[in-house]
């Protein structure tokens, strides 16, 4: 467990109060249908609701993001990650930007070590200035795979976004204009992750996580996962952090898992849900190879200010947010 730094933002400090085991229990995972959106909007925009204001966590079906692309995605994730070290460490993770490879870097407040994966972040605005695109030659093909997958999950993370927007007495397209991908303050992100395969495990290799305890600290996270590569954990409406109860979260192929994050819980002064999470590592007798998985977190514009609609915050743009949440992950030695 970390130790109990003194950040800037309550989200933070709390986190470093949740890198115990806890407890595991079963709990019903809502999963709401998107079928035919438009005719069914306000019986949607209810199921969301009620899954955000409870547990901030639940699964959506007919999302309307092809398995063909998503499946494509897949694939080109797992030929990103079979590159040379040298090859992809061409493409490094650029300090406070969001953007581009990372190997055992992200040092969670809960647990004060790194987690146990490598990651690749594709931060639209950025790539080009950047130079964070593999080249045609290493992975033909890729580029415009992730700009098609990108934008299909900012199309439905939007969808999502505008029923919050209603609930909250805001204008439909709020937070869609808040998420503008024309503007270069645009910093929506999607993450391709490889959690390590199990090598010649020890016994106390299992006590350690493949990504600690934590909340996600965008809006709204939408996850991809693989059948059979479990280990995703969560720990929906816990305020209280001691004896956290978490539950198994099953991966299964085109459904996507979604989370409310820290930005959106301040931005409806914490009327809406942001669920703790995790990624365990494998239990000796189960699965312990390479586990794969793709988020996308909207991530309001650097200029777009965070203010409730009841102002219980102080209000502070989505840019000044997104860099000390960064700060406190990335730049944090292991303790």
């Amino acid at each position: 467990m970390a130790n109990a730094d003194n950040y800037a933002l309550d989200e933070l400090t709390k986190e470093t109060a949740i890198g115990g085991v806890g407890t595991e229990i079963e709990r019903a995972v809502p999963r709401i249908d998107l079928t035919d959106f438009d005719a069914r909007r306000a019986e949607i925009a209810d199921a969301l609701w009620s899954a955000a204001t409870d547990s901030g966590f639940f699964q959506l079906i007919n999302h309307g993001v092809p398995l063909s692309l998503i499946n494509d995605t897949f694939a080109y994730s797992q030929r990103f990650f079979a590159m040379p070290e040298d090859t992809k460490g061409q493409y490094p993770l650029v300090r406070g930007t969001n953007s581009g490879w990372e190997y055992k870097a992200q040092v969670r407040p809960s647990t004060g070590t790194a987690d146990q994966k490598e990651s690749y972040q594709i931060t639209i605005s950025r790539m080009e200035e950047l130079g964070l695109w593999p080249t045609p030659g290493e992975l033909p093909g890729f580029k415009a795979t992730m700009l098609a997958f990108e934008r299909a999950n900012w199309h439905l993370a939007t969808k999502v976004l505008g029923c919050f927007a209603e609930k909250l007495a805001m204008e439909t397209d709020f937070f869609t204009t808040a998420h503008d991908p024309m503007q270069p303050t645009y910093q929506s992100t999607v993450r391709l992750i490889h959690y390590l395969a199990m090598k010649d495990a020890k016994q106390e290799d299992f006590k350690y996580w493949r990504a600690g305890a934590h909340s996600d600290f965008n809006c709204l996270t939408l996850l991809h996962q693989r059948t059979g590569q479990g280990g995703l954990q969560v720990a929906p409406g816990a305020d209280d952090v001691d004896g956290l109860a978490w539950t198994e979260v099953v991966p299964e192929d085109g459904i996507i898992t979604c989370n409310i994050g820290d930005m959106l819980m301040r931005w409806s002064d914490d009327v809406l849900k942001s669920t703790l999470h995790r990624v365990r590592m494998p239990k000796p007798g189960e699965y312990d190879g390479p586990r794969y998985s793709i988020a996308f977190f909207a991530q309001a514009n650097k200029d777009a200010m965070i203010v409730g609609p009841q102002g219980k915050y102080e209000p502070m743009t989505a840019g000044d947010y997104m860099q000390m949440r960064l700060s406190a992950n990335f730049d944090k030695k292991e303790s």
